[in-house]
């Protein structure tokens, strides 16, 4: 295998859930994946194995993505081993649920630094790093846009990576470089599904025209599409990926 032209994919928060999905989407589409996690080496190992056995190749590096010395060295890494990268896939990312009013701060300020300190950073390095010709795909959310109550403190966040990854499409001028966002409407993944009750999971499945919840791996194959070769003439903008919400 060519390190010099083999495509090489990120994906944070890779071990679990839609970044899951992701990673071995990407390795089904034939790049070399790197599957990052801050923590359970455990599930990113399968998740590499799970590749591996598909016919893929995968990498797992460990890494707090608020960390701005580990992630600089796990990008390090990829280039010392992999010779480069050309996709960077943000999945990353922690939500927690509360009213604004009843909101505890010590709650938010986790939240943001994973969201957005770790959001930022993680674009920073990609900004530095990706090859000419790449691409970088932030994950946001519907929310931003549904603004269901109890959402505000996520919301907030993924705003914020919605804002900032559109301001990056433009820096990168003259680079070739794409960068967009999903915006996931309500997913099948244990982060959304934890914490609700049967009759819940019914009701939200029913809000989308499409009256289901998505799937991962409805959400891998839009980020697929955006770093792929068809979605070259996308830029700057972001996708919402979740079956008819507004």
């Amino acid at each position: 295998m060519s390190t010099t032209t083999q495509r090489i994919a990120l994906v944070t928060g890779g071990s679990r859930g839609i970044g899951r999905a992701i990673a071995e989407r990407q390795a089904a589409d034939g790049s070399t994946v790197v599957v990052n996690f801050a923590s359970g080496t455990a599930a990113a190992e399968e998740t590499v194995a799970a590749i591996t056995a598909a016919g893929g190749h995968a990498i797992a590096i460990g890494a707090d993505v608020a960390d701005e010395a580990a992630v600089a060295a796990m990008f390090d890494r990829v280039e010392r081993e992999l010779g480069g990268v050309d996709v960077v896939v943000h999945s990353a990312g922690r939500m927690a649920l509360s009213t604004i009013a009843d909101l505890d701060l010590d709650v938010l300020d986790a939240l943001h630094r994973t969201n957005i300190r770790g959001s930022f950073v993680v674009a920073q390095q990609a900004a530095r790093r990706l090859r000419d010709g790449g691409a970088f795909v932030a994950l946001s959310t519907s929310i931003v846009g549904t603004q269901f109550p109890t959402y505000g403190p996520y919301a907030a966040s993924k705003g914020a990576i919605e804002a900032m990854t559109l301001i990056l499409a433009r820096e990168l001028r003259g680079r070739d470089i794409t960068v967009n966002a999903v915006a996931p409407g309500p997913t099948a993944t244990d982060l959304f599904l934890d914490g609700k009750t049967q009759d819940q999971v019914d009701q939200l499945a029913k809000v989308p025209p499409l009256e289901r919840l998505g799937t991962p791996e409805d959400i891998a194959s839009v980020v697929a599409f955006l770093a792929g070769p068809d979605g070259r003439w996308v830029n700057g903008q972001t996708l919402r990926a979740n079956g008819g919400m507004v």
